[in-house]
C-alpha cells in the first residue's frame, strides 16, 4: 500500500496547526484504514529565545503558519476525511486551479526540514558566542545596567563570569547567557 505515497500540504486555521496534527495522529490510530493511508503529519518548528521578564525562554516556533504537511495515499475516503478535519480549510493546490490536490516533492520536504535544523543549531550559537575579554552589559537582576568584561566562559552550562566595577571594586558575577548584551 506503499505506492502512491506523496506529501502533500493542508491549509489550515492559523495558530491551530498543532490542535490539526494531535486529531490526525489520534484518528490515524483509531482507524485502520488511516493508518495504512497516512504516514507522517508534520508541523516544522524551530527553537527560539524569547525575553520574558528579563530572561530568555526557549520557545517552539511554527515554521510555517497556518500549514500542516501530510505524507499518505490519497485513495478511497482519505482526502475526503484529510479535508473535513476541523481546523482544515483545504489542500493547496496548483495555480492553475486543479481540482487535485498537489504533491510536494519529497526533495523540497527534504531541504524544508534540512533548513529547521540548521536554524536550530544556529540559534543555539547565536546565544552561546560570547568569549573572553568581550564587553556586555548585565539586563536582568540587581545589577542590570552595569557594564563589565567577561573573564571566564562555561559553553555547557551557559554561564559567563564577568567583572563589573562595584564601589570602585572589581566584582565577579556569575550570569546566565540570557542576562548579558552586547555591549
Amino acid at each position: 500500500m506503499a505506492e502512491g505515497k506523496n506529501w502533500y500540504i493542508l491549509r489550515t486555521i492559523s495558530g491551530k496547526e498543532m490542535k490539526v496534527k494531535e486529531m490526525l495522529e489520534a484518528a490515524r490510530k483509531n482507524n485502520p484504514e488511516l493508518e495504512r493511508s497516512i504516514f507522517q503529519v508534520l508541523v516544522p518548528t524551530e527553537k527560539v529565545y524569547t525575553t520574558r521578564n528579563g530572561k530568555k525562554v526557549l520557545k517552539e516556533k511554527i515554521l510555517f503558519s497556518g500549514y500542516v504537511f501530510v505524507q499518505c495515499c490519497l485513495q478511497g475516503e482519505v482526502e475526503n476525511f484529510l479535508q473535513n478535519t476541523s481546523n482544515v480549510i483545504n489542500f493547496v493546490r496548483s495555480r492553475e486551479g486543479g481540482k487535485k490536490p498537489e504533491p510536494v516533492p519529497e526533495s523540497q520536504i527534504a531541504i524544508m526540514l534540512g533548513n529547521a535544523e540548521a536554524r536550530e543549531e544556529q540559534a543555539d550559537d547565536a546565544l552561546n558566542d560570547f568569549i573572553v575579554g568581550e564587553s556586555v552589559k548585565v539586563n536582568y537582576g540587581p545589577f542590570s545596567g552595569f557594564i563589565g568584561e567577561i573573564k571566564e566562559v562555561n559553553r555547557e552550562k551557559r554561564e559567563l563570569t564577568v567583572m563589573v566595577m562595584v564601589f570602585g571594586r572589581e566584582t565577579p558575577l556569575k550570569l546566565d547567557n540570557s542576562q548579558v548584551e552586547r555591549e
